[in-house]
C-alpha cells in the first residue's frame, strides 16, 4: 500500500485505526478452542467485524512463533484474510547486520519465498543505517522504525542526550528520516508520551507515525491527535486489548466491533476538527 491510498483510506473510512492482533490463546473465547486453528478462527472473526472501521491491522509476530510451525501457518493464514485496502503490518521489531535484515525482509515481504506479504515491519535501529535499509530497498514497503515508546523501559536510552544535546530517541529520527522518505518510513511513537510529539514533528513533520497505547494503556487519542496530528493525518493509532478482547464469550467478534466503532467515531471528530475530511 502506497502512501497515497493510505491517506485515501484514511478519508474514506474517516478513521485512522490500526488493530492490533496480539492474538493469545489463553485470552480467546473457549468455544473457539475446538477450532483446527483457534488463533486463525479468532482473527478471522476480528477482521471481518472491523474491517470498515480500521486502515491497518498489526498481528505481533511473537505470539504467533512461539508456536512454531503452527504459529507461523496461523500467521499465514491470518495475513491471507486481512484486506487489501487495509495496511498489514508485521509487528516482528526486526533489526540486525545488512544480509541478516535482507533475510527478514524477505521472510516477511517476499511472498514466493515465505507465504507472507505484509506492507509493513517494525524495526528496531539500535544497530544502525544497516538494520534498517535493506527493508527499504524494498519498492511499495514499510519499514516503522521504533523511536519513542510507551513501554516503562523507554527512558533507560531513549532519552540520553549527546554531545550535541540531542536525545536519542530525536538522533533516530534525524538519521532514519535520511534514509528513507515520507513514501516507505514511519515511526513508533507511544501514545502516552503527550508533549513529546511536539518534538518528533519538529524533526519529521511528514512522515506516518504508529501510535500504540491508546485504551487500555491510558494514552489519550485526543492528545496524540493535538500534537501528533498533520495535514495528511499522519497517524496510525493502534488498539489491542481494548477491541480485540472486549469479551471473551460467544458475542467477542460484535463486541469488538463496538469498541472499534467508539474508536473510530472519536477519530472521525479528529479528522473533521483538522479539516481532513
Amino acid at each position: 500500500m502506497i502512501r497515497a491510498e493510505l491517506i485515501r483510506q484514511i478519508k474514506s473510512k474517516k478513521s485512522f485505526l490500526c488493530v492490533g492482533l496480539d492474538t493469545d490463546i489463553n485470552k480467546i473465547p473457549a468455544h473457539l478452542l475446538g477450532e483446527e486453528d483457534p488463533i486463525f478462527a479468532f482473527n478471522k472473526a476480528i477482521i471481518e467485524a472491523t474491517e470498515d472501521l480500521c486502515v491497518a491491522y498489526k498481528p505481533n509476530i511473537a505470539f504467533y512463533e512461539c508456536y512454531g510451525v503452527k504459529g507461523w501457518q496461523a500467521l499465514q493464514r491470518t495475513w491471507e484474510v486481512i484486506p487489501k485496502s487495509c495496511l498489514s503490518i508485521a509487528d516482528a521489531k526486526r533489526g540486525d547486520i545488512g544480509n541478516t535484515s535482507a533475510m527478514y525482509a524477505q521472510a516477511f515481504f517476499d511472498e514466493k519465498v515465505s507465504g507472507l506479504g505484509f506492507d509493513a515491519i517494525t524495526i528496531a535501529p539500535y544497530m544502525g543505517n544497516d538494520s534498517v535499509t535493506p527493508f527499504l530497498d524494498i519498492s511499495d514497503k514499510w519499514a516503522i522504525v521504533l523511536a519513542l515508546t510507551s513501554n516503562s523501559g523507554s527512558k533507560d536510552f531513549q532519552n540520553f542526550e549527546n554531545t550535541m544535546g540531542l536525545q536519542l530517541f530525536e538522533s533516530v529520527l534525524q538519521n532514519v528520516s535520511n534514509w528513507g522518505t515520507v513514501d516507505n518510513t514511519m515511526f513508533v511513537v507511544g501514545a502516552t508520551r503527550g508533549e513529546g510529539f511536539l518534538k518528533v514533528r519538529n524533526i519529521v513533520p511528514d512522515h506516518f507515525l504508529l501510535v500504540p497505547g491508546v485504551g487500555a494503556q491510558g494514552g489519550s487519542l485526543q492528545e496524540v491527535c493535538q500534537y501528533g496530528m498533520n495535514k495528511d493525518c499522519g497517524l496510525l493509532v493502534n488498539s489491542t486489548r481494548g477491541i480485540i478482547y472486549a469479551s471473551n464469550g460467544l458475542d467477542f467478534a460484535e463486541r469488538a466491533r463496538e469498541e472499534a466503532l467508539k474508536l473510530q467515531r472519536e477519530m472521525e471528530v479528529e479528522l473533521q476538527k483538522a479539516g481532513i475530511v
